[in-house]
Protein backbone atom coordinates (compact mmCIF):
# COMPACT_ATOMS: atom_id res chain seq x y z
CA UNK A 1 0.00 0.00 0.00
CA UNK A 2 0.79 3.47 -1.26
CA UNK A 3 2.45 5.53 2.17
CA UNK A 4 4.02 8.96 2.29
CA UNK A 5 4.06 11.51 -0.51
CA UNK A 6 2.56 10.26 -3.75
CA UNK A 7 0.82 11.02 -6.51
CA UNK A 8 -2.43 9.03 -7.52
CA UNK A 9 -4.53 9.44 -10.71
CA UNK A 10 -7.73 8.29 -10.42
CA UNK A 11 -10.15 6.99 -13.70
CA UNK A 12 -11.65 10.28 -14.07
CA UNK A 13 -8.24 12.10 -14.69
CA UNK A 14 -8.75 13.74 -11.05
CA UNK A 15 -5.16 13.93 -9.53
CA UNK A 16 -4.24 13.87 -5.90
CA UNK A 17 -1.13 14.99 -4.49
CA UNK A 18 0.04 14.63 -1.15
CA UNK A 19 0.65 12.01 1.73
CA UNK A 20 -0.80 8.53 1.97
CA UNK A 21 -1.13 6.04 4.84
CA UNK A 22 -2.02 2.32 4.47
CA UNK A 23 -2.66 3.39 0.74
CA UNK A 24 -5.45 6.32 1.63
CA UNK A 25 -5.07 9.88 1.95
CA UNK A 26 -3.84 10.61 5.02
CA UNK A 27 -2.19 14.41 6.21
CA UNK A 28 -1.83 17.29 4.08
CA UNK A 29 -2.90 17.02 0.14
CA UNK A 30 -4.62 18.28 -2.99
CA UNK A 31 -7.12 16.64 -5.50
CA UNK A 32 -6.49 18.67 -9.13
CA UNK A 33 -9.45 18.47 -11.36
CA UNK A 34 -9.79 18.05 -14.84
CA UNK A 35 -11.95 21.71 -15.05
CA UNK A 36 -8.47 23.05 -13.62
CA UNK A 37 -10.29 23.48 -9.69
CA UNK A 38 -8.72 21.94 -6.52
CA UNK A 39 -9.59 21.00 -3.42
CA UNK A 40 -6.70 21.60 -0.82
CA UNK A 41 -7.34 19.48 2.07
CA UNK A 42 -6.36 17.95 5.97
CA UNK A 43 -6.94 14.13 5.17
CA UNK A 44 -7.65 11.39 8.00
CA UNK A 45 -8.17 7.82 7.20
CA UNK A 46 -9.10 8.74 3.41
CA UNK A 47 -11.42 11.58 4.62
CA UNK A 48 -10.79 15.56 4.46
CA UNK A 49 -11.49 16.89 7.96
CA UNK A 50 -10.35 20.26 6.92
CA UNK A 51 -10.09 21.82 2.99
CA UNK A 52 -10.82 24.75 1.06
CA UNK A 53 -12.09 24.49 -2.55
CA UNK A 54 -10.75 26.38 -5.53
CA UNK A 55 -12.32 27.37 -8.93
CA UNK A 56 -10.48 27.54 -12.03
CA UNK A 57 -10.96 31.15 -11.50
CA UNK A 58 -8.72 31.25 -8.46
CA UNK A 59 -12.24 32.15 -6.96
CA UNK A 60 -12.28 29.99 -3.34
CA UNK A 61 -15.52 28.44 -1.77
CA UNK A 62 -16.32 29.94 1.38
CA UNK A 63 -19.40 28.44 3.36
CA UNK A 64 -19.72 30.80 5.89
CA UNK A 65 -19.08 34.19 3.99
CA UNK A 66 -20.31 33.07 0.54
CA UNK A 67 -21.72 36.62 -1.40
CA UNK A 68 -20.70 35.00 -5.25
CA UNK A 69 -23.52 35.55 -7.66
CA UNK A 70 -26.41 36.06 -4.92
CA UNK A 71 -29.08 38.08 -4.59
CA UNK A 72 -27.28 41.10 -3.21
CA UNK A 73 -24.61 41.39 -5.87
CA UNK A 74 -25.84 39.16 -8.94
CA UNK A 75 -21.81 39.86 -10.88
CA UNK A 76 -19.74 36.97 -12.10
CA UNK A 77 -16.54 36.84 -10.21
CA UNK A 78 -14.99 37.59 -13.55
CA UNK A 79 -16.89 40.79 -13.60
CA UNK A 80 -16.17 41.66 -9.88
CA UNK A 81 -12.17 41.56 -10.74
CA UNK A 82 -12.49 43.50 -14.14
CA UNK A 83 -15.75 45.17 -14.05
CA UNK A 84 -18.86 45.12 -16.07
CA UNK A 85 -19.57 45.51 -19.36
CA UNK A 86 -20.59 48.47 -21.16
CA UNK A 87 -24.95 48.85 -20.93
CA UNK A 88 -26.76 46.49 -23.47
CA UNK A 89 -23.61 44.23 -23.65
CA UNK A 90 -24.70 40.95 -20.83
CA UNK A 91 -21.92 38.58 -19.50
CA UNK A 92 -24.18 35.04 -19.38
CA UNK A 93 -21.41 33.07 -17.74
CA UNK A 94 -18.50 33.27 -15.80
CA UNK A 95 -16.50 33.02 -18.90
CA UNK A 96 -17.07 35.37 -21.55
CA UNK A 97 -17.51 34.60 -24.65
CA UNK A 98 -19.55 31.73 -22.66
CA UNK A 99 -19.08 28.24 -24.58
CA UNK A 100 -21.33 27.20 -27.13
CA UNK A 101 -23.94 24.86 -26.07
CA UNK A 102 -24.60 21.70 -28.60
CA UNK A 103 -28.25 21.67 -29.68
CA UNK A 104 -30.29 20.07 -27.49
CA UNK A 105 -28.08 19.90 -24.37
CA UNK A 106 -27.84 22.28 -21.17
CA UNK A 107 -24.67 23.72 -19.62
CA UNK A 108 -24.69 22.39 -15.82
CA UNK A 109 -21.04 23.65 -15.04
CA UNK A 110 -19.24 21.17 -15.30
CA UNK A 111 -19.77 20.26 -18.73
CA UNK A 112 -22.92 19.33 -21.07
CA UNK A 113 -25.99 17.42 -20.21
CA UNK A 114 -28.12 15.38 -22.56
CA UNK A 115 -31.71 15.19 -21.17
CA UNK A 116 -32.50 12.55 -23.59
CA UNK A 117 -29.20 10.02 -22.51
CA UNK A 118 -29.39 11.95 -19.06
CA UNK A 119 -25.38 11.70 -19.28
CA UNK A 120 -23.61 14.58 -18.54
CA UNK A 121 -19.90 14.90 -20.32
CA UNK A 122 -16.93 17.37 -19.80
CA UNK A 123 -16.12 20.27 -21.94
CA UNK A 124 -13.86 18.01 -23.94
CA UNK A 125 -16.86 15.70 -24.87
CA UNK A 126 -15.98 12.88 -22.49
CA UNK A 127 -17.93 10.95 -19.84
CA UNK A 128 -18.27 12.31 -16.22
CA UNK A 129 -21.73 10.80 -15.01
CA UNK A 130 -25.33 9.49 -15.16
CA UNK A 131 -28.18 12.08 -14.15
CA UNK A 132 -30.47 11.36 -10.82
CA UNK A 133 -33.93 12.53 -10.83
CA UNK A 134 -32.73 15.66 -8.84
CA UNK A 135 -29.63 16.94 -10.77
CA UNK A 136 -32.09 16.45 -13.72
CA UNK A 137 -34.33 18.47 -12.52
CA UNK A 138 -32.47 20.93 -11.61
CA UNK A 139 -30.71 21.14 -14.67
CA UNK A 140 -33.58 21.47 -16.45
CA UNK A 141 -34.82 24.65 -14.56
CA UNK A 142 -31.23 26.32 -13.60
CA UNK A 143 -29.09 25.73 -16.45
CA UNK A 144 -28.50 27.21 -19.98
CA UNK A 145 -29.96 25.75 -22.87
CA UNK A 146 -27.95 24.69 -26.45
CA UNK A 147 -31.18 26.67 -28.08
CA UNK A 148 -33.43 29.13 -28.90
CA UNK A 149 -36.80 29.41 -26.91
CA UNK A 150 -39.56 31.47 -27.04
CA UNK A 151 -40.47 32.46 -23.02
CA UNK A 152 -43.59 34.18 -21.71
CA UNK A 153 -46.22 35.63 -23.77
CA UNK A 154 -47.11 34.55 -27.33
CA UNK A 155 -48.87 36.79 -29.40
CA UNK A 156 -51.97 35.49 -31.41
CA UNK A 157 -51.87 35.36 -35.02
Amino acid sequence: RMEGEAEYLLPTETKYVGEMKDGMFHGQGTLYFPSGSRYDAIWEKGLAVKGTYTFPDGLQYDAQHWHYCDSYDRRFYTEICYGLKPAGISQLTNIDPPRKIPEGCYDCGDGFYNPVTRIIKDYRNRFLRNADDDEHEWIIKTCRKGWDEIVGHRPKL
